[in-house]
């Protein structure tokens, strides 16, 4: 198994007040592989992936609990200069707002010129070629001449490219895409979709966060969706997208525009995902679900198994709901 995250909890602590943004989160994403993670903003989902490198600020995040094994070797527990080594040669991360994530100040080549050169004993030269060739390859026309721009002077959807290009460039064993088409429009939107399945390779894993149900369907071979901190449900991609079975899933998908809904009112899902800081005692979806149940309110459902996936809803199977 190339990663493992076993009952992973991480808390945010203020003065006021200690939010629980992940609890009891376990996952695993084999060589070969695109999982999924889904969910509305603010489920924990960014917090997850952010974890597995320990690229979470801390204070104020904390890991209070739980394993990252990569390659079975337990990352939270390495040395923070062995941890480094693994950043961007073993595991690679493309950022959802390329424009916050590139440094203002510094070219584009030069800074995947600096990626190549703190984990390869190679010269300038070398560095530099690497460099254009993986400007060409994300379809960035004219590379020499881009490579001398800053972010500002690149389009959206170009800064995109060149976070692509970093996260890839060493060609990485764990890729994490976190939210990697956010703010781009439907056309490089699915350019840059493309490219990333072209550029996934088989021996490597992606792990791809996202809260679009669209995206998720096209790049995925399993699912895992997160609410409120926690996995409700996981299952392989074709069969989640055939009939999901927690409601919390059979909503999202009911808001996914389809050609069936053309020119009819989309479906909402009421209410909010509840503050990490307040959760309520029973299901954490039970006030915005439409088929919860007195004991709903009450009683916290465990994440069980369901035929071929896992549920977090003892009533998922129940021949009565949807």
């Amino acid at each position: 198994m190339l990663l493992e995250i076993t009952d992973l909890h991480i808390q945010f602590e203020s003065d006021e007040q200690t939010f629980r943004a992940v609890e009891g989160v376990s996952l695993s994403l084999d060589r070969g592989h695109v999982l999924g993670l889904v969910g509305e903003s603010g489920c924990g989902k960014s917090a997850t992936a952010m974890s597995i490198p320990r690229l979470l600020p801390m204070p104020p995040a904390r890991i209070t609990q739980g394993r990252v094994l990569f390659d079975g070797r337990d990352l939270l527990d390495m040395p923070l200069p062995e941890l480094r080594k693994l950043r961007g040669e073993k595991i690679g991360v493309i950022f959802q707002d390329a424009m916050t994530s590139l440094s203002p100040l510094h070219r584009i080549g030069d800074q995947l010129e600096e990626v190549i050169r703190l984990h390869r004993d190679i010269s300038s030269a070398v560095a530099r070629a690497t460099a254009l060739e993986w400007l060409g390859r994300v379809g960035i026309p004219d590379p020499a001449e881009r490579a001398r721009a800053y972010p500002h002077e690149l389009s959206g959807g170009m800064q995109q490219r060149v976070m692509i290009a970093m996260g890839l460039i060493l060609e990485p064993d764990l890729i994490i895409a976190d939210e990697p088409t956010t703010a781009l429009d439907v056309t490089i939107q699915a350019q840059v979709l493309n490219l990333m399945r072209k550029l996934h390779r088989k021996n490597s894993g992606m792990l791809l966060i996202t809260h679009d149900m669209g995206v998720v369907s096209q790049m995925a071979t399993r699912i895992a969706v997160m609410y409120a901190g926690q996995i409700v449900e996981q299952a392989d991609a074709a069969a989640f997208f055939a009939r999901p079975l927690h409601p919390y899933s059979i909503a999202l998908l009911e808001a996914l525009p389809s050609a069936a809904t053309r020119g009819k009112r989309l479906k909402a899902i009421p209410g909010q995902v509840p503050s990490a800081g307040n959760f309520p005692p029973g299901c954490r979806f039970h006030d915005r679900c439409p088929v919860a149940r007195p004991d709903c309110a009450l009683t916290p459902p465990a994440l069980r198994s369901c035929g071929d996936r896992l549920v977090r809803c003892p009533y998922s199977a129940d021949p009565q709901r949807p």
